[in-house]
């Protein structure tokens, strides 16, 4: 893990939509294939990204809420040539799953992708999602990593740190990723909130 930057300072990694690797990265995306699954992830078809955007098919799809040593989470702009949801704020890495790709496997490849960086996780939620732009089945996983962190495919616009105590106002004041919220809400909480610890046990008993 290499040197952090400072909480706060924002980083401009992509360009605009008209932008010719905007452009190019967005078609490349839309001729990706991509698996159609029902509620229990079983596979019913196979369709091009852009069929299942226009279509709104349910598809697999993994969320990574990276915490650093500072206990600060890696929030995230998406990149303004991206299908759905444009530059809004993100609380999670992640994307699409690959054509029989594994959940874990997407996972890292997107965390490796997106942020530049490779980490051990931890499966911490999931289940379906739907509204009136997506339909799908996702799993989130949580990573602990202090960067640096690079965004190599170009998604990332701008990226923050935030402490955990200050996730809810932080949210209030910005238009987010409604699947990555919803899904990681618990998640987010525990993380907050931790809890009681374990109930404390009977006391030694007494030597001699």
């Amino acid at each position: 893990m290499g040197r952090r930057p400072r909480r706060g300072g924002g980083r401009s990694v992509t360009d605009g939509p008209a932008s010719g690797a905007g452009a190019e990265a967005a078609a490349s995306a839309a001729r990706e294939l991509v698996e159609v699954v029902d509620e229990a992830g079983t596979v019913l078809d196979v369709v091009t990204r852009a069929e299942m955007r226009s279509r709104r098919l349910r598809h697999r799809c993994t969320y990574i809420v990276v915490v650093d040593r500072d206990e600060q989470l890696i929030v995230h702009q998406r990149a303004l040539w991206k299908d759905v949801w444009p530059g809004r704020w993100d609380v999670a890495f992640g994307g699409v799953v690959g054509v029989g790709e594994d959940w874990g496997d997407a996972a890292l490849r997107e965390l490796r992708e997106e942020a530049g960086v490779e980490a051990g996780l931890q499966e911490i939620g999931g289940g379906a999602y739907d509204d009136a732009d997506v339909s799908l089945l996702g799993r989130v996983y949580l990573a602990r990593h202090d960067g640096p962190f690079t965004f190599p495919d170009g998604e990332v616009l701008t990226a923050d740190r935030i402490r955990l105590d200050d996730i809810e106002q932080w949210i209030a004041g910005r238009q987010l990723c409604p699947d990555s919220l919803t899904l990681a809400a618990s998640a987010l909480g525990a993380l907050i909130d931790p809890g009681p610890g374990p109930e404390p046990g009977p006391p030694p008993a007494p030597h001699g």
